[in-house]
């Protein structure tokens, strides 16, 4: 699609409805860490956060302005399982089928380790930074932002509003869309984005040259779902069955003493989300060889405050 017709499209109304219809098609088929392209909001030291932030366009040569990733990330005898799920690419992935067994099994305790080993729920987008007081240098660029459930779900009630009175938006356009003012608290230990709301609807510039300047610099999200963003099966079967204590290595076994040391190091002295950076970070670079369960054990949480709270324990 190109530029101009993006702005024809955004004018007749008909990039919401396809970006409806995409998320209806996504529910029913039940289906980067220390990047600096990744933008991060920031709480102030009272325990708040706000900014400002425009949703934007998917990229050029790519039809959808966000992208969905469904990933794992716990604890077991054998040390951590942190992975993309190959459910994110329609694939059967072994912690899914290992949670369904479990689910079906009508044990009260093994549904309760479904529900630690779940997948988790991630989307990305391109974002620009209108407003970042804790990080004014970011202001005026474009970033990857990447959210959880909760702020989809904003996303979806401006483009289907409950009430008949409310106009449809489409957040992510930049002529007849709106800014999203994030605002973040912490609640019962997690990161709560409930009073983030979107403002009035309306262009994100009055200048199409500088939009068009902007639409450019976005980054890719298809990239996410490359095959290289994904272990086969196998290795992950290799990896789970080692993390669930089912083998063992000299090597891995030291690999996972100096990784869980490090994490408890580390989340005694680096904020929340340095803690996640290097947790996802070091154990993705990890040599060491070494999901698709039912809508019930779906994450809802915040994926970057659960990995938070995953860190401090």
């Amino acid at each position: 699609m190109s530029f101009k017709d993006m702005k024809k499209q955004s004018s007749l109304g008909s990039l919401t409805s396809k970006l409806v219809k995409e998320v209806e098609k996504m529910n029913n088929n039940g289906g980067g860490n220390g990047d600096d392209r990744l933008w991060k909001p920031e709480m102030d030291k009272s325990g708040n956060g706000y900014a400002v932030i425009r949703f934007l366009p998917a990229p050029e040569g790519e039809d959808l302005p966000w992208v969905k990733v469904f990933s794992h990330a716990f604890q077991g005898p054998g040390g951590w399982y942190i992975e993309n799920s190959l459910t994110t690419i329609g694939k059967n992935d072994p912690i899914g089928e290992l949670n369904r067994e479990l689910w079906n099994s009508g044990n009260d305790a093994d549904k309760e380790t479904v529900r630690k080993q779940k997948r988790k729920l991630s989307f990305y987008a391109n974002i620009y930074v209108v407003k970042d007081p804790a990080n004014p240098q970011n202001e005026g660029g474009v970033f990857l932002y990447k959210f959880g459930k909760k702020i989809f779900d904003k996303i979806m009630e401006a483009m289907q509003p409950e009430f008949e009175d409310e106009t449809p938006i489409n957040p992510f356009d930049f002529w007849q869309g709106a800014n999203f003012k994030l605002k973040l608290k912490k609640v019962a230990g997690y990161w709560n984005y409930d009073s983030s709301e979107f403002g009035a609807q309306g262009p994100l510039l009055d200048d199409d040259d500088a939009l068009e300047g902007i639409w450019k610099q976005e980054h890719s999200l298809a990239a996410f779902t490359a095959p290289d963003q994904f272990k086969s099966y196998d290795d992950l079967k290799k990896r789970l069955d080692l993390v669930l204590g089912k083998t063992s290595t000299r090597k891995a076994v030291e690999e996972e003493t100096e990784y869980d040391n490090y994490a408890k190091v580390e989340s005694n002295r680096a904020s929340e989300e340095q803690v996640l950076e290097k947790l996802e970070q070091s154990y993705q670079q990890s040599k060491a060889e070494v999901t698709d369960t039912s809508s019930s054990t779906d994450d809802e949480e915040d994926p970057m405050s659960y990995f938070a709270k995953l860190a401090e324990s």
